[in-house]
């Protein structure tokens, strides 16, 4: 009879829970993280890295910009036409240092300089400006386009890094969550059965099969269990908001979680795919093809840049200009050597202290991100091999966890046999219950720490998926 009844407990509970899994909605991991990398704040910011190594390089292309210029002066004083100045100037800069220039020049005036003297049409003026020493091999604007590729190219390693940081963060946030349902699912069942058992144990008592004493036991078994599960109760909600901060709509409005949304259970194969780290393999890793290493190779490069254009400026300053000069500029034979405007300019400071100054900052510059990107790279080296190890110990202790389980299991199962039949006592089938309990809350964290180590190595590679 007392068998009877506890089998028909243990029945109707089994369907129960069988039902309220069959309503779940499930968020899986994959949509999440997808969700999080369209929609989150941060991942959107972390495209602004790119679109600001673009804009930076359309700034620098300016340097480059043909150019008109225009200077008209003018004075009349007591109905006099003191002067009357038009300049008008069309350059073309190149990259080594030389401007193309093509000019007009109207004056006319009472009292107009002599040298500003010109035919009664204009003068027209063709001709070029070059820098000789400071400035020819590189200058401002050539050092601003070629740091301005760099940094596009840094940007890029940026972002990647960028957005493999939030959807680190926001694995382990799912992770949390899992690991807190799992929590409650577990202490659920073992609520349900020690309430089946105290169901059962009771009616066996009432019948006088057992002593009332029993039923004491089993009812502090059941008040345990249900402490236990309002515990992991409070948790999951706290992991379940955690979890939320990384839910948005595509137009920056934060999703809320429903009651019946539960995550994906089983994610041993779907972390790996999702992640991108199926079958990585450290001796196929190629590290300086790491967003960091790659990022830190540019700055470095750009470093370059700089100490070569402060180099540059310990040159003197040699500025020739040459120009034909016309009067008929539609006739091209009217440009004669014998008729041309010349100019040569140089400065050079004596001591050059700023000049040197600015050059040994440079260098050290230069050398202090060359340490960081030598140190950076013995650092991702070790730590890619500190998480393989722990990936390959986790997932062994997962294995021996699981058998633990199961052997615990099957001793709890023959207790409860035992008991049927009298050989047995309530007291050794609640020992056995709560060691199965211990070790499937240990395969639960072991779980967890594996999927951990799975995000902290796809973190420590710096992965950006594209297909999510």
């Amino acid at each position: 009879m007392r068998k009877a009844i506890i089998i028909l407990a243990f029945l109707c509970c089994v369907s129960g829970l069988q039902a309220q899994v069959d309503s779940l909605q499930v968020l899986s991991f994959s949509e999440y993280i997808s969700l999080v990398k369209q929609n989150h704040p941060v991942a959107k910011q972390a495209n602004l890295i790119l679109e600001t190594g673009d804009a930076k390089l359309l700034k620098a292309r300016g340097g480059f910009d043909p150019k008109v210029e225009v200077d008209f002066d003018q004075k009349v004083f007591k109905e006099t036409e003191y002067y009357d100045l038009l300049n008008a100037t069309f350059k073309i800069p190149t990259w080594y240092g030389i401007d193309l220039k093509a000019q007009f020049e109207e004056n006319e005036g009472y009292y107009l300089n002599p040298q500003k003297t010109v035919p009664e049409n204009g003068l027209y003026t063709a001709g070029i400006s070059a820098s000789l020493g400071q400035g020819l091999w590189i200058n401002e604007r050539m050092a601003t386009l070629k740091q301005a590729k760099v940094y596009q190219q840094q940007a890029r390693a940026d972002l990647d890094l960028a957005v493999n940081a939030i959807l680190h963060d926001a694995a382990v946030a799912y992770f949390d969550w899992l690991q807190a349902y799992k929590k409650v699912l577990l202490y659920e069942r073992s609520l349900e059965n020690t309430i089946v058992r105290f169901r059962g144990i009771k009616q066996s008592a009432l019948l006088g099969d057992i002593p009332l004493i029993d039923t004491t036991e089993a009812k502090i078994s059941v008040q345990s269990r249900a402490l236990s599960l309002k515990e992991v109760e409070l948790e999951y909600v706290q992991k379940k908001l955690e979890l939320a901060n990384y839910l948005w709509l595509g137009n920056n409005i934060p999703v809320e979680l429903q009651d019946d949304v539960f995550p994906q259970d089983d994610l041993a194969f779907v972390i790996d795919e999702t992640l991108d780290i199926t079958g990585f393999d450290l001796a196929d890793f190629q590290i300086n093809e790491h967003p960091k290493m790659r990022s830190l190779a540019y700055k470095v490069e750009g470093l370059e840049i700089e100490k070569r254009l402060k180099a540059n400026k310990l040159l003197p300053v040699i500025d020739v200009n040459y120009n034909f000069i016309s009067s008929e500029p539609e006739n091209l034979d009217s440009f004669y050597t014998q008729n041309y405007k010349a100019g040569l300019h140089f400065k050079m400071p004596l001591f050059l202290r700023k000049e040197r100054g600015d050059l040994e900052l440079a260098k050290l510059k230069l050398q202090d991100t060359e340490l960081d990107l030598t140190n950076s790279r013995l650092q991702l080296q070790n730590k890619i091999k500190a998480v393989n190890t722990e990936l390959f110990t986790l997932q062994e202790q997962n294995a021996m966890a699981e058998e633990l389980v199961t052997n615990y299991a099957t001793m709890l199962n023959a207790e409860e046999r035992k008991y049927q039949v009298g050989e047995s006592s309530i007291f050794l089938i609640n020992s056995r219950e709560l060691k199965l309990i211990d070790s499937q809350l240990k395969q639960i964290e072991l779980t967890y720490k594996l999927y951990k180590a799975k995000a902290k190595l796809f973190k420590t590679i710096a992965n950006n998926p594209d297909n999510i």
